[in-house]
């Protein structure tokens, strides 16, 4: 079967960029041998999300005496909370499986494709019992939990992020290995549904990615909601019996033994390129058995694309996407390039942290003449006004560009809060307009001209 496109993977770039082609009269193939939407409508973002709404509803409910609300006691119906995450979650994939089904010149193979050759600039794939080829071939195969090397994981029953949206029960004591981004939200979230929660990080803080004062607030957070927390301690051996599994650690030499009815292993993702048969067209990974690509996102052989996850551009959905508009606009004539994006992300606890651009020990690591501010949530009018008095923000500029450097919004809405330095980061602008413009009054982004009136050199 000869198409002028295959995409692989119906992940975030995949769908859309396969649809484009299609729309535009060329003969399209899209290979996806899971669940359309991939991992954030199936297993991240959409389910995830749901659920932490549920859990702040619950949070919120428990909290109702202090803003003259007596609820009474709050009590957690799993079952519907799953019911509502599965409804959301199949109305969203069912949405995408029947546009994708309504397309013409769109052919959609239900399992997944591997490289079997080249010849002469034609690449083809085996999807099942079928062999396609094509000229151009977009690669959007996401990744999968990371299984790291701990004596007898294997012989235990444990959760990752695709087995945890799967529960029936809710956990009595869940037992989480990994202090980052997927920890952190499922450690609150469980928490807030009642289940006692242990993180174990092998970092030395959470949330290492971030400045250290970010980490302390974010652990001061979690402790707070009931969390324990054992951080720069390594997951050395797991067991389970009839009395659940049991993780043993080890920190600064000395070992103990934390006991739990689930666990979690949160602890990275890895590349689904292993399975694509690479070597069979001459292209190679990284290491880390990512692809890599320039700007436009093509790969060192000719006709071949990677987005998403895969490329090592940022493992997140909106980069996902953002690499199908390049793709899309550069076909079309255009010239983007990711290298000219700053990165953007948002952890979804509550409050969220959003993040954009370098944090401050970047900034200061880069030899760039800075300046600095730091704020408090417990601060901010609005947030007194709501009750939500956790996290803080920072903001860093180049002193002799008076360019945005990045950001940081750890406070209610921080997620949606960060957009404003990142969609004003894209216009190259001084931080000097952005500080004399008017606000609206009561909210979080109005104290961005208060803030950037802060600014001052880091000591």
């Amino acid at each position: 079967m000869k198409y002028d496109a295959i995409v692989v993977g119906a992940g975030q770039a995949g769908p859309s960029l396969a649809a484009h082609f299609a729309y535009a009269g060329q003969k399209v193939a899209l290979a996806e041998g899971g669940m359309m939407g991939g991992s954030c409508v199936n297993y991240g973002c959409t389910p995830t999300k749901t659920m932490r709404a549920s859990a702040r509803v619950a949070y919120q409910a428990r909290r109702g005496a202090e803003y003259g609300v007596n609820t009474g006691e709050v009590a957690i119906d799993f079952a519907k909370v799953m019911e509502r995450k599965d409804e959301i979650v199949s109305n969203s994939r069912n949405g995408l499986t029947g546009w994708l089904e309504s397309i013409d010149n769109l052919d959609i193979y239900r399992d997944y494709a591997h490289f079997v050759g080249t010849d002469n600039g034609v690449h083809q794939m085996q999807v099942g019992d079928t062999v396609i080829e094509a000229e151009r071939v977009y690669l959007n195969v996401g990744t999968r939990a990371f299984t790291p090397p701990i004596d007898r994981l294997d012989s235990v029953d444990y959760l990752d992020n695709v087995k945890l949206m799967s529960l029936s029960e809710l956990p009595e004591h869940l037992i989480i290995l990994g202090g980052s981004y997927i920890g952190l939200e499922m450690g609150q979230i469980f928490r807030r549904f009642g289940s006692q929660v242990t993180i174990i990080e092998y970092s030395p803080r959470l949330a290492s990615r971030e400045d250290e004062d970010v980490s302390e607030e974010i652990e001061r957070i979690m402790v707070g909601e009931g969390i324990t927390i054992h951080t720069d301690s390594k997951a050395v051996s797991v067991s389970q019996d009839d009395n659940g599994i049991a993780v043993t650690i080890e920190k600064n030499g000395e070992t103990n033994t934390v006991t739990g009815s689930h666990l979690l292993v949160a602890t990275g993702r890895v590349p689904n390129t292993d399975s694509l048969n690479l070597e069979a067209i001459g292209l190679e990974t990284n290491k880390r058995g990512f692809i890599e690509t320039n700007g436009k996102l093509e790969t060192a052989v000719a006709g071949i694309y990677a987005l998403g996850d895969i490329n090592g551009r940022g493992a997140f959905t909106h980069t996902s996407y953002h690499d199908y508009e390049i793709v899309r606009d550069n076909f079309n004539g255009a010239d983007r390039s990711a290298d000219d994006r700053n990165m953007a992300y948002s952890m979804f606890t509550d409050p969220p942290l959003g993040r954009v651009g370098m944090n401050e020990r970047e900034a200061r690591e880069s030899g760039r003449n800075i300046l600095l501010m730091k704020h408090m949530a417990k601060d901010v009018s609005r947030a007194k006004e709501d009750g939500e008095l956790n996290g803080l923000v920072k903001l860093i500029v180049d002193a002799d560009t008076e360019e945005f450097l990045g950001a940081t919004t750890f406070i209610m809405q921080g997620d949606d809060v960060v957009q404003v330095v990142s969609n004003y980061m894209a216009t190259g602008a001084s931080y000097k307009i952005m500080r004399e413009a008017l606000p609206i009054h009561p909210t979080i982004s109005e104290y961005f001209p208060t803030w950037l009136g802060m600014l001052s050199e880091p000591e």
